[in-house]
C-alpha cells in the first residue's frame, strides 16, 4: 500500500514516523514549501513531488495533514482520483466542506478515514470499552479536560489564524467532543463561552463548552490554550448511575474504575502505569491499514467524524453569541 503524505510540517511527521510501524510505505510526500517538502521526503526515503497532482498519481492512499482550511479542496481532488483518503483531525474547516467532502468519497466507492487518534489513547479507550460494558451503569456526566500553551504563540503559522484553523474549539477540544459523542451518543445542544470571543486579541484562550446528549447525559468539556511551555494537560471523569472512571490530571497516574458496592468492597480497575505502550499514531496507522487492506471497521466513522465538526462548530457559534446551539440546525456554511 503506497501512501502519498500532503504536508511537511509536525503532523505530516508525526504521521510519517506512524507509517514506519506498518506494512504500508510512505511513496511521495507533497507540500507548497519545497524545502520542508524533499527534507521529509528523504526521512522516509519517499519521492518529493512538486504538485498534488503528481502525488495522487503514485498513491493508493493520500494522507492530508495539511492546514484544516485546505483538507476539503486536497480531499475532493483525491477521492476524484479514487484514491483512499485519511485526514488528520478536523475533517474540514467549514461544515458544507465536510459534507461535500464525505458525498464525494461515497460516490466515489472510497474510504474517508479522519485521524480522531484520542480513540487510540489506552486510558480514553479503556474507558470507553468500560462504559460499553456497562460496568458504570447509566451515563449521567462527562467531565473532559484538554489544555496546552498557544502553539506558535506570536507567529504568523496558520494555526493562530483563527479563520484558517477555527482555534482551540475546533483544533483542540474537538477530540473531546468526538470522545464524549463516542460514549454518550448525539448532542441535542451546545452552550459554550470562550475567552477570545469577547476578547479576540488575548494572549491565550479558554473555553468550557456544555454539551446535552439525546440519552441524557450531560458533557462539560475544558480546552486551554494558557499554560506555560511546555505543559499538555489532560483528564477524563465519567461519572454512572455505578460508578465512576477517572483519570487524573497527572497522566502518569493509572485509570481508575470505581464501581458502585454490591455486597463487597469496591473494586479497583486500573490500566498499566505507563499506558502507552505503543505510539497511539502507530495504533491509529495500524488501524488504517487494517481497514484498507484487510477489510476491518473503521473505529471511527467519516459520519461520526461529521458529528464532531458539527458540535465544534456549534460550540464556535454559542462562544460568539452567548446562546445555546443546536448541531443539527447549523447551517451548511457555518464555521
Amino acid at each position: 500500500m503506497r501512501v502519498g503524505i500532503v504536508g511537511a510540517g509536525f503532523m505530516a511527521e508525526t504521521h510519517a514516523r506512524a507509517w514506519a510501524a506498518t506494512p504500508a510505505r510512505v511513496a511521495a510526500v507533497y507540500a507548497p514549501r519545497e524545502a520542508p517538502t524533499r527534507e521529509l521526503a528523504q526521512q522516509v526515503d519517499a519521492t518529493a513531488c512538486k504538485s498534488l497532482e503528481a502525488l495522487i498519481d503514485q498513491v493508493d492512499v493520500v494522507d492530508i495533514c495539511a492546514p484544516t482550511d485546505l483538507h476539503a479542496a486536497i480531499g475532493l481532488q483525491a477521492a476524484a482520483a479514487s484514491r483512499h483518503l485519511l485526514v488528520e483531525k478536523p475533517l474540514a474547516r467549514k461544515l458544507h466542506e465536510g459534507e461535500k467532502l464525505l458525498q464525494a468519497c461515497q460516490q466515489a466507492g472510497v474510504q474517508l478515514l479522519v485521524g480522531h487518534v484520542l480513540r487510540f489513547f489506552p486510558e480514553y479507550a479503556a474507558a470507553q470499552a468500560a462504559v460499553a460494558r456497562g460496568d458504570v451503569g447509566e451515563l449521567a456526566v462527562l467531565r473532559l479536560t484538554r489544555g496546552s500553551f498557544q502553539p506558535w504563540a506570536g507567529s504568523s503559522h496558520w494555526l493562530t489564524d483563527d479563520g484558517r484553523s477555527g482555534g482551540l474549539i475546533l483544533d483542540l477540544m474537538i477530540h473531546d467532543f468526538d470522545y464524549a459523542q463516542w460514549l454518550a451518543g448525539p448532542v441535542d445542544s451546545v452552550y459554550a463561552r470562550s475567552v477570545r470571543s469577547r476578547e479576540p486579541d488575548s494572549a491565550g484562550d479558554y473555553c468550557l463548552a456544555l454539551l446535552q446528549h439525546r440519552g441524557g447525559a450531560i458533557s462539560h468539556i475544558e480546552g486551554a490554550w494558557a499554560y506555560p511551555q511546555p505543559l499538555f494537560r489532560t483528564a477524563l471523569e465519567i461519572a454512572g448511575s455505578e460508578g465512576l472512571i477517572e483519570q487524573p490530571v497527572d497522566s502518569t497516574a493509572p485509570l481508575s474504575i470505581q464501581l458502585a458496592q454490591q455486597g463487597a468492597a469496591a473494586a479497583d480497575i486500573v490500566a498499566p502505569t505507563s499506558p502507552l505502550a505503543e505510539d497511539p499514531f502507530v495504533s491509529q496507522m495500524r488501524h488504517v491499514y487494517a481497514v484498507l487492506m484487510e477489510g476491518a471497521l473503521p473505529l471511527c466513522s467519516a459520519t461520526e467524524a461529521l458529528a464532531a465538526l458539527r458540535v465544534a462548530l456549534a460550540a464556535r457559534e454559542s462562544a460568539r453569541s452567548g446562546r445555546p446551539v443546536r448541531p443539527d440546525n447549523l447551517e451548511g456554511r457555518q464555521g
